[in-house]
């Protein structure tokens, strides 16, 4: 897909607008007057349309092409909407009444568990809900679907405590030292 993408945005960068030329070669002689034309048009490559009848597929189409003054390129591809997938089997499980398997289909994107995390409501862990699977993802961390986001903000928490507890050291330290003094 990445290198569809640089495809595109290299035809669009680099291309030229192609367009027909003509030249037109004028001879006169003595004896004979005419005028000759010769059509230099460069023939053009066409992308290929890529169908996608139904309307329920998650699938996107893409075909691009590419043409010089010698040769000419085309192509087409189709590519997975894995979201588009996931949405889609939430809703069927929901409809048949499988209300935590929706859910839990939908936990796999990061962005769903983090809301349900803070919403209150943890994802189901391994047919567990509620404060059961609250316990088991804290045991389990790296089933998480956002562990590394989820391992960088503990390293960040752990190291704002350890900073706080230097400081409120570092202050009954210099109390210590003042009463010395005294």
């Amino acid at each position: 897909m990445k290198l569809w993408v640089f495809l595109i945005l290299l035809m669009v960068c680099i291309g030229k607008q192609a367009t027909a030329q003509t030249n037109t070669v004028s001879s006169t002689s003595s004896t004979v007057s005419g005028t000759t034309t010769v059509d230099r048009t460069p023939s053009t490559a066409s992308a290929p349309s890529v169908v996608i009848n139904n309307q329920d597929v998650c699938s996107v189409a893409s075909s691009m092409a590419i043409q010089s003054q010698i040769l000419g390129i085309a192509g087409g591809t189709t590519s997975r909407d894995l979201n588009c997938e996931r949405l889609k089997l939430s809703r069927a499980l929901n409809r048949m009444g499988m209300k935590v398997g929706a859910v839990a289909l939908l936990c796999q994107d990061e962005r769903v568990f983090q809301a349900m995390e803070m919403a209150g409501t943890p994802c189901p862990y391994m047919g567990k809900i509620g404060i059961e699977a609250a316990k088991e993802w804290a045991t389990n961390p790296e089933k998480r679907p956002d562990y590394d986001k989820w391992l960088k903000e503990q390293k960040a928490k752990t190291e704002e405590e350890f900073l706080s507890d230097d400081e409120s050291a570092f202050g009954i330290f210099s109390v210590l030292i003042m009463l010395l003094f005294l």
